[in-house]
């Protein structure tokens, strides 16, 4: 079997580009807002999970959970959406006023990183995902994970 690198990379490049047209934003933004969603999530989860979450990514989505992890078994404690936010601008750096501005603006930033996981990991992923999660972060998460289902049910309808 031969590695086919580009196919891995395109298919990394069509979740940021997603994400990217989702926004209205250039893919490099993307591209720094999907890191830090990642990175603040995989700070929030047990390696079990983690590993779980990643058999299911795409490989170059892989790379960017991965790159720069160094695991303990201390991950963030962050209770409330809020702090998740938090979290999420500490992980994107200088430029977090940038990308993800004001709570609302970086919820609805977060929420679409959120949609796009949960559109291409299985629903049982997910629910692991949602349950590693303290309250209310997991209701926060969960209902964008509820608007993601919507969006690709009224995109593709049963027949």
């Amino acid at each position: 079997m031969s590695l086919d690198f580009d196919q891995y990379a395109a298919k990394g490049n069509a979740f940021v580009n997603r994400v990217a047209e989702k926004l209205q934003v250039q893919r490099e933004q993307a591209a720094r807002i999907v890191r830090s969603v990642l990175h603040a999530l995989r700070s929030r989860l047990s390696l079990d999970t983690s590993f779980n979450l990643l058999a299911q990514l795409p490989i170059a989505l892989k790379g960017v959970y991965v790159d720069g992890w160094k695991h303990t078994n201390d991950y963030i404690r962050l209770r409330h959406p809020e702090e998740f936010l938090d979290e999420v601008r500490r992980q994107d750096r200088g430029l977090a006023g940038y990308d993800f501005g004001n709570h609302e603006k970086a919820a609805k930033v977060t929420g679409v990183v959120f949609e796009e996981l949960f559109s291409m990991i299985s629903e049982q992923e997910a629910a692991k995902v949602l349950q590693s999660l303290p309250e209310p972060l997991q209701s926060w998460v969960g209902a964008m994970k509820k608007s993601s289902n919507y969006e690709e049910t009224t995109k593709n309808p049963a027949p």
